[in-house]
């Protein structure tokens, strides 16, 4: 496996070790006493979504006591996957990180608590996992704009797929986080 730090703390993208032969391939994609090593995290629910080429989810993020954690990856398809700095004391504060995660480079994005994230398909039919730290409470959920300036997050598309949900997102400027 291997461990790269990114240019925010506590974002770490792991690549697992895939075994290949002419049958396929094997891989652990989590090891609760290997990983629990680096990330200090225990995950308690695992979810699933399937979404079209331009599908946009995010920028999801779960308020205290209820605040999540998530290792993110690909199954089937591509995302440009993207989390945004939440945490008042990080010299990081409101910037954002974004990766390529696709089912053939098998890359995971760890988030941390504290972050905000969303991610847009890149294919049809692409199926994102994610197992999360805290189990879904939807009084604690938040958004953030997808689209906000203030942000300034690239998403290399101009008319993305979102719910009515995610149209209604907090603008960064009037957010006030929670999180220290």
């Amino acid at each position: 496996m291997q461990i790269e730090e990114t240019p925010i703390k506590g974002l770490i993208v792991i690549t697992p070790k895939v075994y290949k032969d002419d049958r396929g391939y094997f891989m652990e994609f989590y090891k609760h006493k290997q990983w629990f090593e680096f990330i200090k995290t225990d995950f308690v629910q695992d979810n699933e979504s399937l979404s079209e080429r331009n599908v946009l989810r995010g920028l999801h993020f779960q308020k205290p006591p209820f605040a999540q954690a998530k290792l993110v990856r690909v199954t089937r398809g591509s995302v440009l996957d993207v989390a945004v700095d939440l945490r008042k004391s990080s010299p990081t504060y409101g910037h954002h990180f974004k990766i390529v995660l696709t089912a053939e480079n098998k890359k995971q994005l760890f988030i941390p608590a504290g972050f905000a994230h969303g991610f847009l398909c890149l294919e049809n039919e692409t199926i994102f996992t994610y197992k999360c730290s805290a189990y879904y409470n939807s009084e604690s959920e938040a958004i953030l704009a997808w689209n906000d300036p203030d942000l300034a997050i690239d998403w290399e598309v101009n008319t993305p797929m979102i719910s009515e949900r995610d149209a209604k997102g907090e603008r960064f400027s009037t957010f006030n986080t929670v999180f220290e």
